[in-house]
């Protein structure tokens, strides 16, 4: 009986899972063409990430947050990094994907026996919080040399680093305040798993 009932949860993981990847994909594909801020395409792939990683767990938000870097890299998000650096792109980009989608599924984890709305809550505004961390992380370490450079790609030579933090700001807050209006949606969807 236990068998049958951890052999049809990992089934139902999976094939979440498996939904959720094709829903981040699609949603980051469609964000490369919602660029709002510079360079920064709108990260709206989250959204499935902490759908997934609260519905399956810290490890399928590290896969989501995988595929979320993958897109990212292939669809030409991440462009301006590779003129710079393309080991620190690479390494920037996968960690703040991966990352995110962990802590977010980790979040969740810990505090759902508390209060599950608490938890989505939280869940969802720790993603954009850990992505942007590790973005602006990696940018000091591998891009804060080329600041100057940057600057002048975006057709701000006098700015430089402050216009591009300013973006990823901006950005940042676009993210979590999506994310937070999209609490209460995340909540009913893990509510409605819930009484199944």
């Amino acid at each position: 009986m236990i068998r049958k009932q951890n052999k049809r949860m990992s089934t139902e993981t999976m094939v979440l899972a498996s939904l959720m990847t094709a829903l981040v994909v699609v949603f980051q594909c469609l964000a490369t063409y919602t660029a709002f801020f510079g360079p920064f395409s709108t990260a709206i792939g989250l959204i499935p990430i902490v759908i997934g990683a609260a519905m399956c767990g810290p490890l399928v938000g590290a896969w989501l947050g995988f595929v979320f870097a993958l897109v990212v890299i292939f669809t030409g998000g991440a462009n301006l990094f590779f003129m710079f650096s393309v080991p620190g792109t690479i390494i920037t980009v996968l960690g703040k994907g991966i990352a995110c989608g962990a802590a977010s599924g980790l979040v969740y984890k810990l505090l759902k026996s508390f209060n599950k709305t608490v938890a989505a809550i939280a869940s969802a505004i720790v993603c954009p919080i850990v992505n942007t961390g590790i973005f602006l992380l990696g940018s000091a370490i591998f891009f804060m040399p080329f600041a100057d450079n940057i600057g002048e790609l975006l057709g701000m030579e006098q700015a430089g680093f402050a216009l591009f933090i300013a973006m990823a700001f901006g950005n940042f807050l676009f993210e979590i305040g999506m994310n937070a209006v999209l609490s209460p949606v995340i909540v009913r969807i893990l509510d409605m798993r819930k009484k199944k």
